[in-house]
């Protein structure tokens, strides 16, 4: 795929980064024949299924629902700093909020004996 095409994919000016990836021999020679049966650049050929597979991922009931669980501690992180930076600049002390635990902290948890 040309540059004028890549850039229309991703933009007037594609922030693209270097990723380097270490694969077999057997890999690679297949991959090459598949760009090459595609008429694309490896590349481009491995662009495009990092593409899918993300696009793939996003439905995936496993990945969301990880997702989900990031996203909750995520918020609860935010909102300690929240009130730290309040308390900061109210000159108050820093109030805790009761928050629920995470859905991991229920196999943390050692039942007694």
């Amino acid at each position: 795929m040309s540059d004028q095409s890549t850039a229309s994919l991703y933009g007037s000016s594609p922030q693209l980064r270097t990723l380097a990836v270490r694969i077999t021999d057997d890999l690679r020679a297949q991959l090459d024949l598949i760009a090459q049966l595609n008429d694309r650049s490896v590349t481009e050929e491995i662009r495009l299924s990092l593409e899918d597979w993300i696009e793939r991922s996003k439905s995936d009931p496993q990945v969301l629902k990880r997702a989900e669980t990031v996203r909750a501690e995520i918020e609860r992180e935010a909102e300690t700093k929240r009130n730290a930076i309040e308390a900061i600049f109210s000159g108050e002390k820093a109030k805790p909020k009761a928050t629920p635990p995470s859905r991991d902290a229920a196999k943390d948890k050692v039942p007694s004996s």
